[in-house]
């Protein structure tokens, strides 16, 4: 019965409510501080209440991150498993750091990110789901997990269309020991701001229906207005530590 209400539900977009701009957030993408403590603390005053900054330290050696653990960054988002095992491994003697996974999972790479990461932001198929509860499972992990969804057609992305991930909510929602947490979503290319901001503003929504409480939407170029659409997450590498340092 779920599965079929959430279903008619999602047979078209559903209409976006607006949210009040929140205070602090601006078109900038990048704080102009120089220091890397300086722009970690301008992007933390102009995120809105609710809204966690993900600093996406991929490509980035693991001194840049020790630069911003020590001006007060915990949250830290990877996307190669090999480059951030290495990295978590020069990190040890730190307190431990909250790890994010947020690139394409491949199956093969599945056991080696349940291993070393708490949270998954990229789950983008049931058959992925299922995989990653057998391998959580085996490992006694309990890993917080990210539904990614995809609300406008995009070749270059993966993800559960709306009707799909609804029609298998039931079963999607009960895959023990993975901990449902949210939806991320991936804004296309050529969108323009106001086209970013329906598309956040769907997201949220369907979030809401399921149940969910938590949103992973924005990055760098688009952050400003997946806050306002409700994100709880915001995901910003080139805009907090610059370009990439490791290819």
């Amino acid at each position: 019965m779920l599965a079929t209400l959430l279903s008619k539900i999602w047979c078209a977009p559903a209409a976006t409510v607006p949210r009040p701009t929140p205070i602090g957030v601006s078109c900038l993408t990048r704080p102009s501080s120089e220091s890397l403590a300086g722009r970690l603390a301008a992007l933390q005053a102009e995120l809105p209440p609710g809204c966690r900054l993900l600093a996406v330290s991929k490509g980035q050696p693991a001194d840049r991150i020790r630069e911003a653990v020590a001006a007060g960054q915990r949250s830290f988002g990877e996307s190669r498993l090999q480059e951030a095992v290495l990295k978590q491994a020069e990190l040890a003697d730190l307190a431990p750091l909250d790890w994010h996974f947020i690139g394409r999972l491949q199956a093969n790479k599945a056991r080696g990110v349940v291993r070393h990461f708490g949270t998954i932001h990229s789950l983008d198929s049931l058959e992925l789901a299922r995989r990653l509860a057998r391998i959580a499972a085996e490992e006694q992990r309990q890993p917080a997990v990210f539904f990614q969804v995809k609300f406008r057609p995009d070749p270059a992305k993966t993800g559960f269309d709306p009707a799909e991930l609804c029609q298998h909510w039931p079963e999607l929602g009960g895959l023990a020991p993975l901990r449902p947490l949210g939806l991320m979503t991936l804004a296309p290319l050529g969108l323009d701001e106001a086209e970013r901001r329906v598309l956040f503003g769907e997201c949220d929504a369907l979030a809401t229906q399921l149940g969910l409480p938590e949103r992973s939407m924005g990055m760098s170029g688009d952050w400003p207005e997946a806050a306002e659409a409700g994100s709880t997450w915001v995901r910003i590498g080139s805009g907090l530590f610059g370009p990439r340092q490791i290819q």
